[in-house]
Parts: structure tokens; C-alpha cells; sequence
């Protein structure tokens, strides 16, 4: 049998992918585990994860990356470390640890940290695939080193972990190996150094939202990123898409002709053009879906333009008309449209996701026609551009560097219209831009304007076509531009640019000729067209500058015969011999050169050799020229100087000019406006600087202007004294000047003595010099600034000044550093050296109350190893001072009560500190504690005990002063701990049991039911602590001979209470408040079986803020109105309870007034105001209780009832409280069923809704999951005995009928027999189910538990009866409130009218008829004699009710509804002939009764029945009393009774 084989080298991995376990002897992986590998076996590995060492398994060795690791131990003992680098090490623990983080980032949707946490995580991943790839240079490694460590110091910062702190290597330092002060000082350094990262990062995200300026101070170059996905839109032709930038507020919008489509000024870029082809695909098919440019240059003043757009103007590449018949000419360029998005929020950073496609509507030249400037243009749905966006920050070659994928050969390159921020030498550049911008054109013999094109070529002195002309980038450059064509418009205005770019060397001698031409739709007419006129312009004038930039007014010369256009065209046109048109045409130039200037006086200094003479009067001028103009040229300009002065060197003729020039350069660099380009001097220097004999003046230069390096400062001084004529005013002033650019730089580079020297000297020149610099305010500040600050360092030395952490933290720092060095003998020695025992007390009792204050308040909460340092060295302190405790203080003589308590309040403090909680800390976290100092909790809490049992007969005068101390102790979620110190609950019950009169342990009991729902509410506390606390008090209260039924009934009561406020705890965050007010009268409930009124009270206005956040006024005055009812207002404190009494009746009366709850608001005033008028004698506030209002809302307001539903709970998937439950629920106003289901569900996402009414099976109820059944329910109204047997108007009665009511029923049909399909009411029977309720609505809650429930069965006969009582009472209500109020509309009456008396669909009464009065039924079922005369009364009743409504509803009908009207009394008249016929006659009297002033009730007492028989045949015999109970089932008002007139 193979055996598995113990490893020797194969030892450590890390899991690179996922693998589940298939069975228990298998090891489950995530990609990132390590594993410790102890043995192998055919491609199988068996070992552990690092991370949970107690669990072994096999998992498959392909998915196990080996590393090199160091083995120590044998065996069990085995274990591995891994060889990486510390620093590798490092990386991996910070990197699981933020990975757990970000997780919870992501599902808390902290969406601006899950970003920072994102993109620095990345960064460690690709800092440390650097680190292990072994391939950096030392230098690079230890620059990587220092970037990630401030990477790992600020993420742990913002992330709230805790800080690390290194030696000057960014080695972790080792706090057992590293002095206690060093440790400190390490801890200040990282702090003020991490504080300063996120201050300088808060200020930037802060400049960012002020449109990011301080980003733009930084970086000075952008470019942005466009890829063109898609082009949407059937052009029918070929197209082109000229697709640049534009800025709408400072290039305004030209409509001079609608025909242009949309016309523009230049915008800042050229334009990137796509061709595409007629159907509908790019011409350069292999690009189709990528095409990408990047527009280049962008600076910060472009990027924070308040408005930015993406412009795309469509041309079309055809005919003139797109019309079919005769032939068109071809090849033509007409405007087609314009697509144009805001890509502002892109500029501004706002926008930053690659992925992104953009939709750029599109904007036919048609549809543009009839838009007005004051309208917005109006897309055509789904056409237009696809682009993704991105900006990048750098200008070409530092974006090709950064970002290779998004920039490669096949991405389109698209310049500036102009120059970037920086030109970096080397940068050469020759572009010239020109624009044709309009034209004014002759009719000449045509009737109406010509078609112009215009033709754009770039010709030499031989009139040789050069191919130079660039359309638009992304295309090659070609001999000539053909413009696009405007029909029949006399001034077209074009705005169209192109670039030219001729060689440096070509530029003297070339022009650009301008050909225009009329161009015909017709392709026959078209060929005869020939050029009309021509215009031209040189590109550099006689002087040698290039032609300036703007517009220019050419001239249009009628062309020649093509002979003449040869190489003497210029002699030949400006000869006069050419006669010049009336037309005319205007262009606009902008030159883009770093080598063509149009400056004459930096072209004279350029090209200083061909006018050697002239010098003196060249370097004077060229102080003149605009600083913008030498920036651009600053490599030639300063190549031209150094050259002066080297080609002059023997000569001084030129030395003072052309220091005064470099100086003037220089400094202009260094102003506010092109510091920018200070990278570009320090480039130029470094690289293209060769001018050897020139280093002393530049250095020199260099020292007057900015002083980048302090080092200038000596030169400085060595240059002054070796030169006497340069030690005027110019020199110092220039230092002065420039003082505050460099005192930064001076304070940093040099020791507090030559610190001393420099200020002394600087010092010195100040008071010589009497430049205006010197004596300005900032001057003598910083001179202040800098002698303050070098005595400072002097004084303290380099690194220790400006601490910012207070003195408490150095004081406490050394004080641990002092006990760290101390043991047992020392502290021995220290306690002998006091005189008394006094001594001794004063001094542990201060000591005591100093470590208190200390821990945890003086170091910041990240500090973690200083915190753990000083909690183990005051930890020891501590130790030796308790044998104190027991040597000195522990017998009856000396026992010291405050010593010990606050030795006990010291260690539970110590204990509970955050610092030492483990399970609040990451796996990695805890595990470097662990290894490090282990768990001190432990020990703390064994000392806690032994103290406790230490002190005998004196633990009685610690009870109960000491249980909630202890109590927090036990609460540590640590087993051992727990077990340790759970026990002492039991001594403490023995104790005062033992030392009680009463031999009890109340004291205990309820100290320790406050403490525990005070900590518990605070968060701590679990299920198993729970169960461990009912287990060791069972088990000792169980052996003890006294304590073994009140023992067994405490502990089973704290597991009661634990589980209620473990379960109100866990749904106190819960979303569903009805949860969580269920949880809380379940806490209620408890705290009033055990009379502990303050807790209750307390519980009790919680809920009444949740019933408040809810809305639920009703239930919040009946929660208040439990504690109203517990206040006495006898005895001494009546006065006290009486004024609480009556805030609590006012608050109560408001919120049922808002509940619309107004019977009991005057039940509630009345009982208060018994109090005004028996014991308060207050008739004043009397006068004002007795609120008439209220009686007036019963009356006149409309109160809608609610709903009542039953709802099951069935399923072991609920909470216990819930699980195999029925509660009815009080719904809302207008809550129906359906919101109400919706409603429940939601709380319970799994529940499965039952679609059946009936009570469930024991499958369900005891399944594991979760079941809801819901249906409504009516509840049984409860008549108060004040209102029986007497007619009380329908609005009160309204109120109990929805009210004051605990009893609910349930009607469901079913059928007994078989179904007769002549008439299905024979068989169809009731089951009607009643349900009780614990308790009465409304109430505390808007829900009850259900406590009985009984089921009847309803005999046809009986639910026709019902039937038709309930028809009778509604059909009375509708006829007393429309004879009371005649506003109400008739259209409800007119609608139960008609459906009594002509029941088309049910056939009314008749279905009774054929059930249960023919002589059959009357046979078989003897015994149901009496109610058959019932129903035959209340059909009888009917009549006389549907003429009263009937006589109404003719009182108030329109002619619209006469002819209704005249069909009901038609009805009414054959329904009633036949009902007297058979019934009998039953009549009513009105009487009127005054309820009120304005309101008037009407009751109807039966006063005579008259049974007869209209068809003279014999009369049918009724007695009184059946008539009675006819009369009496149907409602209370209709009830028989004495007869009374109004008076």
C-alpha cells in the first residue's frame, strides 16, 4: 500500500487558484493562502492554511505555487518561515488586510474610499512584482522601498489601522530590541510625516473641486484620449468627419447663412478627420470600431475653461443635390451636419471612465435651417457618434510612456493650434495654420450667386505644387485643399482649417495660391466651368520674419490663360499687367514654429552673425521683446547668447550686455507667468549646454536670479569678492529680491553654524544695500524667520524641534521606558524605602488613579505597539503592586476599601481597553499580537479572580458596587476567560446570601439585571455567553444546599433576559420596525413581570419613538398611557407625579387627536379633568380641557375605517417569537390587502406567500422554512351597554365598529351536498372562523398575538338571514344619511336602489324563494320553522326602507336621472305588490330627533303590522314576538319600543 511521504523541500505555497472541498478530508483554498505542506502523495499535498493551523486536508499540489521557506522544528513542532524579503512580507499581510477592508467598502458603498483603496492596492501589487522580480538596481530598490512604505503608512492611516513604524531603512522596527524612547520618536516622526500626506492631499482634493488648480500647478500638460467606436447615421455618400475641440465662449457660433450648418472660429486643436464610405463603414475597414486619436498639449488654462465641447462637422463628398435623373457632377464637398457633446465634466476630471461610451447626437444641416439662436437644436433620435473619452495627464512622450495601451502607432496624433505650456528643448516644430474664413463673390452673368470652391495649394518659387497640405491629422499631406461648397451664396463663409508644413529651408521661398472656381450640379455644365480668380500670399516677408498671424485681405485677380501661371507670377501680377475682380476673400494665419519668429529684434539676435555691427544695439533691443515670444524660442535665444560669448571672450565689449541678457532671461523664468519653464532651463543645462568658458557667468546668473541650489550662496560670495563691479546694487538687490524663493532650500541644506553665517551675512547686506527690496515688510520677516529658526535648531538640534504631540505623551514615554527597565528587586526596594504605612496607601492610591488616566488617553489609538508597550509594562507594575495589596492590606485591621476597589476598577480597565480586544482586529492583526504579547487578557482576568477570592469576609463590601465591574469582565468574548471569571457571579450570590438577614441575594439580582441590559444595549454579549452563563450558575447553584431553587430561578431567569435583549439588540438596526417594536414589548413584558418600573419606564418610551417614526399616533398615546397609569398622585411626592400625570394625559390627548382617536381623547380629558376639579382645584386650565371639538369631529369628520388581517406565521425559518404564531394586524388608513402583503414580504425577502386560508399542515409548520398566510379579517363589534336598545346616530357607532375590539372573524363558503344548478344557495354553507386577541385594539401595538380560535358552521338558511340583515342595515344607513344631509350625491342610493329592486345578475330574494320556502324544504327541515319567518319579516322590512329611499331619491333627482327614477318606482311598485302579498305589510314611522344644532338623526320605530292578502284570499297569522325579533336582528335603531312625538 503507498504511503503519503513527509516533505523535505516542498514546504511552503501559496494557493493560485480556488479549490471547494469535495469531502471532510479535503483542504478548501482561496487564491492568496499560504499553506504549510507536510506530506505529498501522488500530485496531492496535505498540510494547512496559515491562517487556520488547526484544520488539516489534502488539496491538489498544480494549485500550489512553491516559495522558499526556512524550516524550523520536527514533527508537531514543525514550523515555516518564508524566506521573502521582510518588506515582501509586509506587502502581502497589508495587501489581505486591505483586501478584507475593500470588501467591506464595496457592500457599505463607500464608493470615494472603495476608489483610494482600489488604486493604492494596485499600486503595492505592481511595487511588489518589482521588488520580487530581483531585477532593480540597489538604488531604484531602495527608492521603491521608501515608496511603498509611505504607500502602506498612508493607506493604513485613512483605513483607521494602525501606524508601523521604521528606521531610516524602512525596516519595521523590532519593539524589544528597540529603546522605549526611540520607539516614541519613531512613532512622532511616521505621524507627523503621515499627518502631512493627508493634509497636502486634503488640500488637493480641495483645489480639485475648485476646478483642480492646484492639479493644473503641477502638471502643466494634458492630453486627451478618443476613440471613435461608431458613426450612425446613412449619408448616402461618402463622408468626411473633421472632429476637433471648441471652447462656445470664446469662439462664438456664426449662422450668417443657415446652408453652412453650423460655423466656427478655430478651436484650439486641428481637426482629426476620418473619411467614410457610402456604406456606412470607415474607408480603412481594418479600423472599424477603433479609431483613435489624442489630442495633445492640452494646459491647465484649456482644462478649466467653464465650458469644453467635442465638435464634429459631417461633410459630404458628392454632388452638389442629391436628386436622381440627370447626371451630377461628382466628387464635391457639401455640408451635411454637425454632432456636438460637452465633455466639460471631462476636462475637469469629473468623468474618468475609459470604458464609457459616449453618445454624440447628430444634427442633419436640414433640420438646422429652421433652428433660431434662441432655440436648441433638436437631434434626430439614435443618430450620431460613439466615443469613449479619457484624459491623461503629460504631454506625448510621458503618455506613450505611461499609458502604452492606449496610445500606439495606429493612434492619430492630434497637435495644438498653438504651443503647449512647455517647449522642452529639442521640440522643434514648423507649422503654419491657415484658415479660409469668407469671401464676397460677383454674380457676374449668372442670375443667381455662384457655387464657389476654393483651392488651396502651396507652390515654390517655381511654381512647382508642394505636397504640404494637411487636411486634417491622420492623413498624409497633399498638393491641394479643395474647400467645401455653399449653394448659391454670395458671401459664404467657410472657416476652415488646414495645416501647412514646409521644411525650415523652404519657407523664404514659398507662397500660397488660392484658385476659386463656380461649380455646377449638372456634370456636363460643370466640366465647362473654368477658374474665374486667384489669389496669393508670401509666407515670409523681405525682413526674413514670417507672416503674421491673423487675418488677411487678399486680393482676387481675374485669371490668365494657364501660360502665365509659371514662375514669374509674382513680377507678373504685382506688374499691374493681372486686373484685379471685385471679389474678395480673407484668410487668417497662425504660426506654430520654433524656428520662424515674427519678432524683428529676436530675429536680429537669431541671426546676430549676418549684422556683427549692429550687436550693442541687437542685446539692447532684445530686452524689448514680449516674454512669451522668448520662452518659445528659448533654446535658440540662449544658444545665440553663449555664443556671442564665446565667439567675443577676448574681448569686454559684449560681457556686461550679455549678462544682463541671461539675467533678463532667467529671470523671466523665474516669474509668476512661465515658472513653468523651469524644467526646460534645468533641461537645457543638463543636456544641451556645451559652452564650457560661459559656466561662471551662468552660475553667476544663476545666483542672482532664483538660486535653485544653496550652494550658489558661497559662489556667491567668492564671485562678489573676485568682481568689485558686480557688488552694486544689482547683485544685492537680485538676492533680496529672490530671498523668498530660496530660503527653504537654504534652511534645509546647511547645519545650524553655517546657518548662522549665511543669516549673518545676508544680514549685513541688508542693512548696507538701500534697494527698495530690502527694507520691504516680507524682507524683514523672513530675516526675523530665519535667525529664530536657526537658534532653534542650534538649541535643540536637527529633528527634535516643533513637536506637536503634548508633554503628557514624552512624559509618559519615559515613564515607561524607566519601568521597563525595572524588576521584582527594584520594585521590592521602593516599596521598603517608605516610612508608613500611609506612605504606602497615598502612593498606590495615586499610582492607581494615574495609570488609569494614562491608559488609552495619550497616545493616539493607531500607536498600537506604544499602547501595547505601556499596558505590559504597567501591567507588570500592577502585578507587584497587588502582593503589596495582600502583604499590607488584606487583614481586618488594615483592610483598606477604596485601595482595593480602585485596584479592581484599574484591572477591569485594563482589560476592556480597545487595544487588547482581539476579536475587533483583522486574522493578520491578531496573530501578530498573539505571537508578540499574547493574550493579556487572560492573565488579567486570573488576577481579577484570585484578588476576589483573596479577599474573604471583606467581598461583602463589594456588593453590589463590584457586579458591574465584574459583569464586563465576564462579557470579554474570550472561553477561558469566561469560564475563569463567570463563577465569581455564584460566590457573590453565596456571599450575601450567608451575610443577608433576609438570606437572599436581591441586592445582586438587580444590580446584575441593570448592569446586564446596560451592557447588552451597548453591544456586548453573545449567544454563547448566554449559554455558558446558564450552565455554571446551574451547575453551582445545583450543589449548593441553599441556593438551589432560588440559584436554579435566577440563572434561568438571566438566560430569559439575555435571549429577549440579544434578539432586541439584533433587530434594533433592523429595517422593519415592527420587529423591532416586537422585541421591545417582549423586553417590556419581562421587566414588568419583575417589577423593575425604572427599566420598564425606560423600554416604554422607546417604543413610543418608534411608533412616532412611524406615524402610529394611536398606539403611541396607548404606550404613554401605561406609564400614566403607574403614576400615584397620593403620598408625598403627589404633587411631583401629578404635574408628570398631566403632561403625560396632554401629550396622550394630542397624539390621539392626530390619530383621529376623539372618543378616546374625551375619555382621556375627562379623566383629567377630574383631577383639575377633585384634587388640583385648577378651574382655570378646567375651562379649557372640556374641548367641544372633539365632539364636533365625531360628528362631521370623515374617518375612514381600518383594515383588519390575520397573519400566520408558520415555519422554524421565523424568529421564536414569530415561529407557528397568528396575529391579527390593524392596517392603516387606506391600506388594502395587497400593500399590506407587499409590505410583509418585504420584510421577509425567502417567505413563500400561502394561497390558501385554511390552517396548515404539521408539513409546514414544522419545515425549515419560512411561510406567511394573510387575509382579512372583520372585526365583532362590541356595543358599549350605554348605547343598547337605543338609536345612536351611524357616526358614533362607526368608531366601534373598527374599535375597542378583540374578537375577528373569518367567513369561508363550502358546499354540503350536491350543487343544485337551479339554485346553489340550498347547499352552500358558512365556515366561519373567530379569532381572540391577548389584547384589545387599539392598543400598544398595531398588532396582537392571536389566543383562541373557534370554528362554526353557518347553515344556509342562517347566512341568508345574515344576508339580508346586513343588506337591511346598510340600505337603512344610506337612506338616513342622505335624508339627513341632502348636499351628499344621489348617485349611491340610485345604485343600491336598483340593484334591490331589479336584481338582473343575483335574482335578489327570489333565490330564497326557490331555497327555503317551498313546501319541500319546509318537510324535510321542521325545525327551522322560526327562522324561515324570520327571513320571510326581514324581506317584509325591506319594502318599507325602499320607499323612503325611493321618495328621496325622487326629491333629489335631475332630469338626467328622471328616467332612472321612473323605472325604480316601477320596479319598486311590482316588488312591492308581490311582498305584501305573500309577507305581509310592515310600515314605518319617522320621528325626528335634535341631536344638535345643526344635525338631525331619524330613527324608524315599527308601530303597526298589518298581514293581509291583497287577492282577498285568508290572511296570514304573525305574532308580536317574531315580528320583534325581525325588527330587532336588523339593527338597534329599529328596535321596538315606546313611540315618541317631537315636541
Amino acid at each position: 500500500m503507498t504511503r503519503w511521504i513527509p516533505t523535505k523541500k516542498e514546504k511552503y505555497g501559496v494557493a493560485i487558484y480556488n479549490y471547494d472541498a469535495q469531502g471532510p478530508q479535503e483542504l478548501t483554498l482561496q487564491v492568496g493562502d499560504t499553506v504549510h505542506i507536510l506530506e505529498l502523495f501522488e500530485g496531492w499535498y496535505r498540510g494547512y492554511t496559515l491562517r487556520n493551523k488547526s484544520q488539516k486536508g489534502i488539496f491538489p499540489a498544480s494549485y500550489i505555487h512553491l516559495k522558499e521557506a526556512k524550516v524550523e522544528g520536527t514533527g508537531q513542532q514543525e514550523t515555516v518561515i518564508p524566506a521573502d524579503l521582510p518588506l515582501v512580507q509586509e506587502l502581502g499581510a497589508t495587501l489581505r488586510e486591505w483586501a478584507q477592508i475593500w470588501q467591506k467598502l464595496y457592500v457599505s458603498n463607500q464608493t470615494t474610499l472603495f476608489r483610494n483603496v482600489q488604486q493604492m492596492t494596485y499600486s503595492l501589487i505592481e511595487y511588489r512584482s518589482q521588488i520580487v522580480s530581483g531585477t532593480l538596481p540597489k538604488d531604484d530598490l531602495v527608492e521603491l522601498k521608501k515608496k511603498v512604505t509611505a504607500k502602506i503608512d498612508y493607506g493604513n492611516r485613512i483605513l483607521g489601522l494602525d501606524l508601523v513604524v521604521r528606521d531610516e531603512a524602512g525596516n519595521t522596527l523590532d519593539p524589544d530590541t528597540t529603546s522605549t524612547i526611540s520607539l516614541f520618536r519613531a512613532h512622532e516622526t511616521a505621524s507627523r510625516c503621515i499627518d502631512e500626506r493627508i493634509q497636502e492631499e486634503k488640500t488637493r482634493l480641495q483645489n480639485m473641486g475648485m476646478r483642480r488648480q492646484s492639479l493644473f500647478s503641477t502638471i502643466h500638460t494634458y492630453s486627451l484620449f478618443m476613440n471613435l467606436k461608431n458613426f450612425v447615421c446613412n449619408v448616402g455618400e461618402d463622408a468626411e468627419l473633421l472632429m476637433s475641440l471648441y471652447d462656445p465662449d470664446q469662439s462664438e457660433f456664426i449662422r450668417s447663412e443657415i446652408l453652412h450648418a453650423i460655423q466656427r472660429k478655430p478651436g484650439p486643436h486641428e481637426n482629426f478627420l476620418v473619411r467614410w464610405d457610402s456604406t456606412g463603414m470607415p474607408k480603412e475597414i481594418e479600423k472599424l470600431n477603433n479609431l483613435p486619436a489624442l489630442f495633445t498639449d492640452l494646459s491647465s488654462s484649456d482644462l478649466i475653461r467653464p465650458r469644453l465641447f467635442l465638435v464634429c462637422q459631417v461633410v459630404r463628398v458628392g454632388c452638389v443635390e442629391s436628386k436622381e435623373g440627370k447626371k451630377h457632377s461628382a466628387g464635391l464637398r457639401r455640408p451635411f451636419g454637425v454632432a456636438v457633446m460637452d465633455i466639460t465634466d471631462v476636462a475637469h476630471g469629473k468623468l474618468d471612465d475609459e470604458e464609457k461610451q459616449h453618445f454624440v447626437p447628430f444634427q442633419h444641416v436640414s433640420a438646422l435651417w429652421c433652428c433660431s439662436l434662441r432655440y436648441p437644436l433638436c437631434s434626430i433620435v439614435f443618430l450620431g457618434l460613439f466615443v469613449t473619452l479619457k484624459l491623461l495627464p503629460g504631454d506625448l512622450n510621458q503618455v506613450q510612456k505611461d499609458y502604452p495601451h492606449f496610445v500606439d502607432r495606429n493612434t492619430v496624433i492630434v497637435r495644438k493650434m498653438g504651443f503647449p505650456e512647455i517647449i522642452l528643448p529639442g521640440n522643434v516644430r514648423n507649422d503654419i495654420y491657415v484658415t479660409l474664413l469668407q469671401g464676397e463673390f460677383e454674380r457676374s452673368k449668372k442670375k443667381t450667386p455662384k457655387n464657389v470652391e476654393v483651392m488651396l495649394s502651396v507652390l515654390d518659387e517655381d511654381g512647382n505644387p508642394m505636397e504640404a497640405v494637411f487636411p486634417g491629422a491622420g492623413y498624409d499631406g497633399i498638393t491641394e485643399y479643395k474647400s467645401i461648397i455653399y449653394y448659391q451664396v454670395k458671401q459664404p463663409c467657410w472657416n476652415e482649417t488646414v495645416k501647412v508644413t514646409i521644411p525650415i529651408e523652404d519657407v523664404c521661398r514659398c507662397h500660397l495660391r488660392l484658385m476659386f472656381r463656380h461649380r455646377s450640379s449638372q456634370d456636363s455644365r460643370d466640366k465647362s466651368e473654368k477658374t474665374f480668380g486667384m489669389a496669393f500670399v508670401h509666407l515670409m516677408k523681405a525682413d526674413g520674419t514670417t507672416l503674421r498671424d491673423g487675418k488677411h485681405d487678399l486680393i482676387v485677380y481675374k485669371v490668365v490663360p494657364l501660360s502665365f501661371l509659371s514662375g514669374s507670377l509674382f513680377s507678373f501680377a504685382h506688374s499691374g499687367s493681372t486686373p484685379a475682380t471685385k471679389d474678395s476673400f480673407q484668410i487668417a494665419t497662425l504660426t506654430c514654429s520654433t524656428k520662424l519668429t515674427q519678432n524683428v529684434d529676436l530675429l536680429g539676435l537669431l541671426n546676430w552673425r549676418s549684422n556683427p555691427q549692429d550687436l550693442v544695439q541687437i542685446l539692447q533691443r532684445l530686452m524689448e521683446v514680449e516674454g512669451g515670444e522668448i520662452v518659445k524660442f528659448l533654446q535658440d535665444t540662449l544658444d545665440a547668447l553663449f555664443s556671442i560669448m564665446m565667439e567675443t571672450s577676448e574681448e569686454d565689449t559684449y560681457d556686461t550686455l550679455v549678462f544682463n541678457a541671461l539675467v533678463f532671461i532667467i529671470s523671466l523664468i523665474g516669474d509668476i507667468k512661465f515658472q513653468h519653464f523651469n524644467p526646460v532651463l534645468e533641461t537645457y543645462i543638463t543636456k544641451h549646454f556645451s559652452a564650457t568658458l560661459a559656466y561662471k557667468w551662468v552660475h553667476l546668473a544663476f545666483a542672482v536670479c532664483c538660486a535653485p541650489a544653496v550652494s550658489v550662496v558661497f559662489a556667491l560670495k567668492q564671485e562678489c569678492a573676485a568682481s568689485e563691479g558686480l557688488r552694486g546694487s544689482l547683485l544685492q538687490g537680485a538676492i533680496l529680491k529672490y530671498l523668498p524663493t530660496i530660503i527653504n532650500d537654504i534652511l534645509h541644506a546647511f547645519d545650524p553654524v553655517e546657518l548662522r553665517w549665511v543669516e549673518q551675512g545676508l544680514w549685513t547686506m541688508a542693512i548696507q544695500d538701500k534697494n527698495e527690496h530690502t527694507h520691504s515688510p516680507r524682507a524683514i520677516r523672513l530675516f526675523c524667520f530665519m535667525a529664530l529658526r536657526v537658534s532653534t535648531e542650534w538649541y535643540w538640534g536637527y529633528g527634535v524641534w516643533g513637536h506637536s504631540l503634548c508633554p503628557q505623551s514624552h512624559y509618559l514615554a519615559c515613564m515607561a521606558a524607566i519601568l521597563k527597565q525595572m524588576d521584582d528587586a527594584h520594585y521590592t526596594h521602593y516599596i521598603s524605602a517608605f516610612r508608613t504605612r500611609q506612605d504606602i496607601i497615598d502612593f498606590l492610591m495615586e499610582t492607581f488613579i494615574m495609570f488609569r488616566d494614562l491608559i488609552g488617553n495619550v497616545f493616539p489609538s493607531d500607536w498600537m505597539i506604544m499602547n501595547l508597550l505601556q499596558i505590559r509594562v504597567f501591567l507588570r507594575a500592577i502585578n507587584q503592586y497587588s502582593e503589596v495589596l495582600n502583604q499590607y492590606f488584606l487583614d481586618q485591621t488594615h483592610f483598606q476599601l477604596q485601595l482595593w476597589n480602585n485596584y479592581f476598577h484599574l484591572m477591569v480597565a485594563f482589560l476592556t481597553h480597545k487595544s487588547l480586544q482581539l476579536e475587533s482586529f483583522s486574522q493578520e492583526k491578531r496573530n501578530k499580537i498573539l505571537k508578540k504579547y499574547g493574550d493579556m487578557r487572560k492573565s488579567i482576568g486570573f488576577k481579577i479572580r484570585d484578588m476576589w477570592y483573596n479577599l474573604g469576609p471583606h467581598k461583602m463590601k463589594f456588593i453590589p458596587s463590584m457586579v458591574g465591574p465584574i459583569l464586563e469582565v465576564t462579557l470579554v468574548p474570550e472561553p477561558e476567560l469566561r469560564k475563569a471569571t463567570i463563577p465569581i457571579f455564584f460566590d457573590m450570590m453565596q456571599c450575601e446570601h450567608n451575610f443577608s438577614p433576609s438570606h437572599t441575594f436581591q441586592k445582586f439580582e438587580n444590580e446584575l439585571i441593570t448592569k446586564l441590559d446596560q451592557e447588552v444595549e451597548g453591544g456586548r454579549g453573545d449567544e454563547q455567553y448566554k449559554v455558558l452563563l446558564e450552565k455554571t450558575l446551574l451547575e453551582h447553584c445545583r450543589r449548593h444546599r441553599y441556593l438551589f431553587q432560588s440559584g436554579e430561578a435566577l440563572a434561568l431567569l438571566l438566560s430569559s433576559l439575555l435571549g429577549n435583549l440579544l434578539a432586541y439588540r439584533t433587530i434594533t438596526h433592523d429595517e422593519s420596525p415592527e420587529l423591532r417594536m416586537s422585541c421591545t414589548v417582549n423586553v417590556l413584558n419581562f421587566y414588568k413581570e419583575k417589577k423593575r418600573e425604572d427599566i420598564y419606564i425606560r423600554y416604554l418610551y422607546k417604543l413610543r419613538d418608534l411608533h412616532l417614526h412611524c406615524e402610529n399616533y394611536t398606539e403611541a398615546a396607548y404606550t404613554l398611557l401605561l406609564h400614566a397609569e403607574l403614576l400615584e398622585v397620593d403620598g408625598l411626592q403627589g404633587w411631583t407625579q401629578q404635574e408628570l400625570k398631566e403632561k403625560l394625559f396632554q401629550e396622550i390627548i394630542c397624539y390621539l387627536d392626530k390619530g383621529k382617536m376623539w372618543e378616546k381623547a374625551i375619555e382621556m380629558s375627562k379623566q383629567l379633568a377630574r383631577m383639575h376639579e377633585d384634587q388640583m382645584f385648577d378651574f382655570v386650565e378646567l375651562s379649557q380641557l372640556l374641548q367641544a371639538q372633539f365632539y364636533e369631529n365625531i360628528m362631521h369628520v370623515m374617518r375612514p375605517q381600518p383594515e383588519y388581517f390575520a397573519v400566520g406565521y408558520y415555519g422554524l425559518g421565523f424568529p421564536s417569537f414569530l415561529r407557528n404564531k397568528v396575529f391579527i394586524y390593524r392596517g392603516k388608513e387606506y391600506e388594502w390587502l395587497e400593500d399590506f402583503s407587499l409590505k410583509l414580504l418585504s420584510q421577509f425577502p425567502v417567505a413563500v406567500k400561502m394561497m390558501s386560508t385554511s390552517p396548515p399542515g404539521d408539513s409546514i409548520c414544522n419545515s425549515s422554512g419560512q411561510y406567511i398566510q394573510c387575509f382579512t379579517v372583520k372585526p365583532v363589534l362590541k356595543l358599549p351597554q350605554q348605547f343598547k336598545d337605543k338609536g345612536v346616530p351611524e357616526q358614533i357607532l362607526n368608531y366601534y365598529r373598527a374599535n375597542e375590539v378583540d374578537q375577528f372573524q373569518y367567513s369561508r363558503p363550502f358546499r354540503k351536498g350536491e350543487k343544485d344548478p337551479d339554485n346553489e344557495f340550498a347547499t352552500m354553507w358558512i365556515e366561519r372562523t373567530t379569532y381572540v386577541t391577548a389584547y384589545r385594539f387599539p392598543g400598544i401595538l398595531k398588532w396582537f398575538e392571536v389566543k383562541s380560535i373557534s370554528v362554526e358552521e353557518i347553515s344556509p338558511l342562517q347566512n341568508a338571514i345574515e344576508t339580508m340583515e346586513m343588506a337591511n342595515e346598510k340600505l337603512g344607513n344610506l337612506v338616513q344619511q342622505q335624508a339627513c344631509d341632502r348636499s351628499l350625491p344621489v348617485h349611491p342610493l340610485s345604485m343600491m336602489l336598483n340593484g334591490i329592486v331589479d336584481p338582473a345578475v343575483m335574482g335578489g330574494f327570489a333565490n330564497y324563494e326557490k331555497a327555503f320556502f317551498t313546501d319541500t324544504y319546509i318537510r324535510e327541515h321542521p325545525e327551522d320553522l322560526e327562522r324561515i319567518e324570520v327571513l320571510k319579516h326581514l324581506i317584509a322590512l325591506q319594502i318599507p326602507l325602499l320607499a323612503d329611499g325611493i321618495r328621496i331619491h325622487g326629491e333629489k333627482s335631475t332630469e338626467q336621472l328622471k328616467p332612472l327614477h321612473n323605472h325604480l318606482v316601477t320596479c319598486f311598485q311590482d316588488l312591492r305588490e308581490k311582498v305584501e302579498k305573500h309577507y305581509g305589510v310592515i310600515t314605518l314611522v319617522s320621528v325626528l330627533f335634535m341631536v344638535g344644532p345643526s344635525s338631525c338623526v331619524i330613527f324608524l320605530i315599527t308601530v303597526a303590522l298589518l298581514s293581509s292578502a291583497s287577492d282577498g284570499g285568508p290572511s296570514r297569522p304573525c305574532s308580536q314576538e317574531s315580528v320583534e325579533l325581525a325588527v330587532a336582528v336588523t339593527h338597534p335603531k329599529f328596535a321596538l319600543g315606546p313611540v315618541r312625538t317631537p315636541s
